[in-house]
């Protein structure tokens, strides 16, 4: 039996990179690229990338709290990425690259700011976290052929120089919590 689903929106960079990790997490159900945190209705990719915008690529993760904690979520978000950056991952550069957790209720807006200061004082990053922690307002979901980037465009060169060594690390890092690919549910 599942209890209800939940939300998380992150934003750590490439939003290919961010869902190739998020996507192999037990508990995890379903991870969706797009954009959130700007003023224009349903963004285009050249328009977020046009810095005009305001929105950041993000993932939406729809999870179950009773396998994964949004905590847990955020554990994998601060060591799958630079958070002490601003508006950078990598050569990646722009606002929409920025690192963000639009929070979905006063809950997570409260798990999120612990889970910051705590990172950031546990001394992961030589640098502050730069991380901005805002309210959530709206998702419009990325054009069809960015999602499932990874999965589907394994030999692109992107993916075999920027994600395909990150998910390595990431699988070895976090392998009792990856997902048993023959239970897909979990």
């Amino acid at each position: 039996m599942t209890s209800k689903l939940e939300t998380a929106t992150l934003g750590a960079g490439c939003f290919w990179c961010v869902e190739a990790i998020f996507q192999d997490l037990k508990g995890v159900h379903q991870v969706i690229s797009g954009y959130a945190g700007g003023t224009v209705e349903n963004p285009t990719y050249r328009q977020v990338c046009s810095e005009t915008t305001g929105h950041a690529e993000v993932v939406q993760i729809t999870f179950a709290p009773e396998v994964i904690s949004f905590e847990d979520l955020l554990y994998v978000f601060w060591r799958t990425h630079d958070p002490t950056t601003l508006n950078r991952q990598a050569a990646d550069m722009g606002t929409q690259y920025r690192s963000a957790i639009f929070y979905h209720s006063e809950e997570q807006k409260a798990i999120a700011e612990k889970s910051k200061k705590e990172t950031d004082a546990s001394g992961l990053w030589p640098n502050p976290i730069v991380t901005e922690i805002v309210p959530f307002t709206n998702f419009y979901e990325a054009e069809g052929y960015h999602q499932n980037y990874y999965l589907l465009n394994p030999n692109q060169p992107y993916c075999q120089l920027v994600i395909h060594p990150k998910v390595g690390k990431f699988k070895k890092e976090f392998q009792a919590q990856l997902k048993d690919r023959s239970d897909e549910d979990n």
